[in-house]
């Protein structure tokens, strides 16, 4: 357990930290206790998913169900991505994990729906594109969440390969 602890707070000796940056000197100095760092992931998590549940309930409300459902559909969405912020810091879940050769497209993708799916809701006022771009925010977040399990996306690709 204090291994995982060591690694998930910045501490497992790889790596170089010579803390001539910025970024690194803020993210040095906001270091928060192993106990904060798992409630703060807990409610960031619970407060998302919280959010896309609400969400999902508010979609069905004639007249302003949509953009209603792709606020909270986006906020969820971005604590639960925040949530991982807690784990392990700012600057390693931006840097290393998000924009991870692994990850780098579905993070785009999924940054870029968020954008748009606000932009479809808000200023184009097109329930039918919002709609589909909170489907394809959730494709990414899955295919995102995917690539920490091991092996987990070659099977997803291999179970659709053989229902095809």
């Amino acid at each position: 357990m204090d291994k995982l602890k060591q690694v998930l707070g910045g501490q497992d000796g790889g790596g170089s930290s010579d803390g001539s940056g910025i970024l690194e000197r803020a993210n040095q100095a906001s270091t928060l206790a192993w106990g904060t760092r798992m409630k703060g992931f807990v409610i960031c998590f619970i407060l998302g998913d919280v959010c896309v549940q609400q969400a999902t309930c508010l979609l069905w409300i004639p007249g302003f169900g949509l953009p209603v459902f792709a606020v909270l559909y986006t906020v969820g969405n971005l604590c639960a991505l925040a949530s991982t912020m807690f784990l392990i810091g700012p600057l390693r879940a931006a840097e290393e994990n998000m924009c991870a050769k692994v990850r780098a497209l579905a993070t785009a993708i999924m940054l870029v729906c968020l954008v748009l799916t606000l932009c479809a809701a808000f200023w184009w006022k097109n329930n039918g594109l919002a709609l589909l771009f909170c489907v394809l925010q959730f494709l990414a977040f899955t295919w995102y969440g995917l690539s920490y399990i091991p092996f987990a996306r070659d099977a997803v690709i291999k179970l659709f390969s053989l229902c095809m």
